[in-house]
This record gives C-alpha cells, sequence and structure tokens, in this order.
C-alpha cells in the first residue's frame, strides 16, 4: 500500500499540488485522472521519489521515503517498475535486451538466470516469439507489452504506469488494461496509473483519484463516478455523449 499525506509541490511561485492526501491499495488498479495542468505528472514523479515535496509525506508499506537514507532509496526505488507514456524502449536493442536492461543494471544475476526471467516475463505477457525482433519491427502494442515485461522483470512491489493506452487503437488499448490488471492481481502490486481515457477508468478503476488544479477533488470508484454529483467529475468523465448516455441508464435503472 502506498499513502500519501498532505503532499504538497511547488516550482518557484506555482503551488502544482496542494495537500493532497489518498492511499492506493496492493493488488488494484488505482488510476489518477485529471485535465492536463492537474499535477497528475507532477504527483506520478514524487511517488516515484523523482520530486521531493516541500511538505508532507509518502509511505510506501511503512517506509517513509523522506526518512530513508540514500541506499535505502535506491532499494525501494528497485522495488518500482515504470510504464512511460511511449513505451521507452531502446531502438539499438532487441526486444530482449529491452527487458533484461534492468537486470543487467541492477542485480548480479547470471546469464543463465536473466535469461529465464526474461523468458518468464515475455510469456506472460503474450510475446513468445519476439526476442530477438528491435522496437522497429513490432507494433505498438506489442512495444507496451515490451514495456510492461520490462517494469516487471525486476519483480516490483509497485507498479507505475503514464498514460499506457497512449496512441494505441480502442481494442488494442482494451487488451493492455486487462493486462495491467492481471500482473496487478497475480503479482498481488500496488499498481498507479495516470490516465485520460475514460475507457479505462470504466473498465479498471478499482480507485480513481481526480485532481484539479493541484487539489484532490473526489475519489472513488469506477461504480462512484456513475453517483458523484461532483460537477468539476462529471463534466470531466462525462464529456463525450457516450458516457452521458452510459451514465444516464445507470441512472434509469436505478430508478
Amino acid at each position: 500500500m502506498i499513502e500519501v499525506n498532505d503532499l504538497n509541490k511547488s516550482f518557484g511561485d506555482a503551488h502544482v499540488l496542494k495537500g493532497i492526501t489518498t492511499s492506493f491499495e496492493t493488488g488494484k488498479t488505482n488510476l489518477v485522472i485529471g485535465q492536463s495542468g492537474s499535477g497528475k505528472t507532477v504527483f506520478l514523479k514524487c511517488l516515484l521519489g523523482l520530486f521531493a515535496p516541500e511538505q508532507g509525506t509518502i509511505n510506501y508499506d511503512g517506509k517513509i521515503y523522506s526518512n530513508l537514507t540514500d541506499d535505502e532509496k535506491r532499494d525501494l526505488r528497485q522495488e518500482m517498475g515504470m510504464v512511460f507514456q511511449g513505451s521507452a524502449l531502446f531502438d539499438s536493442m532487441t526486444v530482449e535486451g529491452n527487458v533484461r536492461f534492468p537486470l543487467d543494471m541492477f542485480t548480479k544475476q547470471s546469464k543463465s538466470e536473466m535469461e529465464d526471467r526474461v523468458n518468464t516475463v515475455l510469456k506472460r505477457v503474450n510475446l513468445i516469439d519476439a526476442h530477438h525482433k528491435y522496437p522497429s519491427e513490432i507494433s505498438g502494442g506489442m512495444q507496451k507489452r515490451v514495456a510492461i515485461a520490462r517494469a516487471i522483470v525486476m519483480n516490483p512491489k509497485y507498479l507505475f504506469c503514464d498514460e499506457p493506452n497512449s496512441g494505441l487503437d480502442p481494442k488494442t488499448a482494451i487488451l493492455i488494461d486487462d493486462l495491467i490488471k492481471e500482473i496487478t492481481e497475480e503479482y498481488d502490486i500496488t499498481t498507479v496509473i495516470n490516465t485520460h481515457d475514460m475507457n479505462s477508468v470504466m473498465q479498471i478503476g478499482e480507485k480513481i483519484l481526480f485532481l484539479k488544479n493541484g487539489l484532490k477533488e473526489w475519489e472513488g470508484t469506477k461504480h462512484d463516478v456513475f453517483k458523484t454529483e461532483n460537477k468539476a467529475v462529471t463534466d470531466f468523465v462525462y464529456s463525450s455523449d457516450l458516457f452521458k448516455k452510459v451514465r444516464q441508464m445507470y441512472i434509469e435503472e436505478r430508478n
């Protein structure tokens, strides 16, 4: 579990995060949503330890990040996996090389141990025959699966995803959502996802945190989204006619 208490972050005169308090449960898909400029990216970078807040604490299963030594912070960061918005694969490396990279950098495993681990995670994301291909030779959806494999190759306790469905067609986006949710439950990971994709919210949003202007405007589940009267949430989530109709159907069924 990750517990955030009174988190504040500023850049000069810009107060980006304003006293955010929330928690993210282990084994669940926790989604962070909000308009551009709401503070989502800064919030995620604080969770990753890339930005230090001026006030507040982030507690990772009993470890308060700001209280840790540099060595302890480094050890904690090695328990974190990250899926970047554009996959961020190394073009000069094969799929196998990309997934193995964290093992090369941060472990002293033997070559055979690394090969076994790479094979295991590539099989888990349904990429059995792509080991020797380069990122330019595979589809966007396959690249995203490689990024997920790389993110879990170190058996992380925490998985962070920044817009994992960016640039994907709707069908592939659903497959990636399902894969992230399955891995979260299977490996009992605390997963936090920044997203603009309302399909993701409705499909895998076990916990949803809605940020607006650096504040925690609302939080709940995908089911609570249908019931909330918070105008900022409904304006954001139901900006499309499709989701307006879905909400209206839900309301009519309840009545």
